[in-house]
């Protein structure tokens, strides 16, 4: 059955700016270059990886953030905390190992604790990327959460020797480069604690012609 939204668009004689606003091609997506990312040099290596599936930054900056601004960011989803707790705890047990407590919440409060330390250590840039699919695909791109277990091919599996092992004999978070957000939903939350809507920009890059026109108009001149 179609919403009355689709219906208002249509007695508005707005069809076609109804599926442009749904167009998959309008997702965008946060990323976060942290620290270690940063002091690594490998800035221009994330960006290409990103630049050469299609995606394009339609907003970008480098900064320090505070301790608040970063438990604010991770704590956007209510659930955050008990969800990344299990999903820590499971990968301990995948490998044989003991997680840190047998309480998610507990491991969750544990990893806002490091986060917050090893976000704020020093600059980071954030960005927001636009295009087909791209929460999904950058997560893709980025690869597993711990290093270690990422998979070949990744940014995380190909730069990066950090596990869950080591970061928890440290005392510290695991060290893996860059935030992506996790889903559209966490995106639309994400996005607007990071940038004002004023810094998003709105423009068109040449290739998105050949990756969404439906004719590819004006190949042959």
């Amino acid at each position: 059955m179609r919403s009355a939204y689709y219906h208002y668009y249509i007695t508005c004689g707005e069809r076609d700016l109804f599926f442009k606003l749904m167009h998959p091609k309008t997702e965008r997506t946060l990323v976060i270059v942290k620290p270690d990312g940063i002091q690594r040099t490998l800035i221009g290596e994330i960006v290409k990886r990103y630049e050469r599936l299609g995606l394009k930054i339609v907003a970008l900056k480098m900064f320090v953030p505070t301790e608040r601004m970063i438990e604010e960011h991770y704590l956007l989803d209510p659930d955050w905390k008990k969800n990344v707790g299990e999903k820590a705890s499971a990968s301990y047990k995948k490998k044989g190992e003991m997680p840190p407590s047998s309480d998610p919440i507990e491991v969750g409060n544990l990893v806002v604790t490091r986060l917050k330390k090893y976000m704020t250590s020093g600059p980071v840039i954030a960005m927001v990327w636009e295009g087909a699919h791209a929460v999904e695909l950058v997560r893709k791109i980025t690869g597993g959460t711990e290093p270690r277990s990422a998979d070949i091919g990744t940014i995380r599996g190909d730069f990066v020797v950090d596990s869950y092992q080591m970061a928890d004999s440290d005392n510290r978070a695991i060290r893996n480069l860059i935030h992506a957000s996790g889903s559209v939903a966490e995106a639309k939350m994400e996005i607007p604690h990071w940038f004002a809507p004023e810094e998003i920009i709105n423009y068109r890059t040449p290739q998105e012609a050949t990756l969404y026109d439906v004719d590819m108009k004006n190949i042959l001149g």
